[in-house]
């Protein structure tokens, strides 16, 4: 028989195997278990109702230590993003994929340590997950009037918090004339110096003209000398700096030695973050946009 004839043959048999099978493999997949079919998970799914006691501890820690980024009903703030259509919101359960965040696992990304215990997070998840859906709102789609504060309160409010280090005659003449936009004016005061990188805060990159000092760094070896310089990198085992001449150094840490000892000069603006209240801020705002 010639080879062209038996490939031939061969392509007919496999058709007729495959019309054949067909039917079957229709069959098993009817009999398959629905449960074990793989299911996309809802867009807002539903969970049991935790305790009222639960839900009143969550929002409690969620107002004190979240809403002043994430909005006093998670929708969002003029800072932090919708935790409502965030992704891993949606898929914790109990507040075990929230944790990681909530103690510094997205800090390099603007998402600041918050010194909250594993429970409270649990509490904080069972409220976020309490919310209706209805409530889940993109908050992008309504036309968000940053500037509604009261100018001369935040006036007051500036001179009663902030002149003692600021001043709008010097480091802060010109402030909104750089920043035209009142979104970006807000969280550039919140927290200077944009996100990503140790003493960065939560906002956009600081606009030109607008100098926000970096982190420092002093390490104390153990014969006594003292190493200044431009903090670059540290973890629980190796502390990075750069000198004033530009040299590089580096140091092994092994528990507190060598001595190690950070200058933040946005720790002021870190800790006033937990003390806002939403009329602090829209009144700051109002006032600051007038410094043109």
């Amino acid at each position: 028989m010639k080879r062209g004839t038996i490939a031939a043959l061969f392509l007919i048999l496999g058709a007729w195997c495959a019309t054949q099978m067909r039917p079957i493999a229709q069959a098993q997949n009817a009999a398959t278990p629905q449960a074990r079919r793989p299911q996309m998970p809802p867009a807002y799914p539903e969970r049991p109702k935790a305790p009222q006691d639960v839900l009143d501890r969550g929002k409690a820690v969620y107002g004190v230590d979240c809403a002043f980024c994430h909005g006093s009903d998670a929708g969002g703030g003029e800072v932090g993003p919708n935790l409502l259509r965030s992704s891993v919101v949606l898929s914790d359960m109990s507040g075990e994929l929230i944790a990681p965040l909530v103690h510094g696992a997205r800090a390099d990304k603007g998402m600041p340590r918050i010194d909250m215990t594993d429970a409270q997070i649990s509490d904080v998840a069972s409220w976020l997950h309490s919310l209706k859906v209805a409530s889940r709102t993109d908050p992008n789609e309504n036309n968000i009037d940053i500037v509604r504060g009261d100018a001369k309160a935040g006036e007051v409010y500036f001179q009663k918090t902030c002149a003692s280090c600021h001043s709008v005659t010097g480091d802060l003449k010109g402030f909104a004339a750089k920043m035209p936009n009142p979104k970006t004016l807000q969280q550039t005061w919140m927290l200077p110096g944009g996100s990503g990188g140790r003493g960065s805060g939560f906002g956009p990159p600081p606009p030109t003209g607008l100098h926000v000092p970096p982190t420092t760094v002093t390490v104390t070896l153990p014969s006594g000398q003292k190493v200044e310089g431009k903090l670059t990198r540290i973890d629980d085992f190796y502390v990075g700096l750069t000198q004033q001449d530009g040299s590089i150094r580096g140091f092994e840490r092994v528990g507190d030695s060598p001595k190690v000892e950070l200058h933040d000069p946005l720790a002021p603006h870190r800790e006033l973050l937990r003390q806002y209240k939403d009329k602090d801020i829209h009144d700051l705002t109002a006032y600051m946009v007038t410094l043109k």
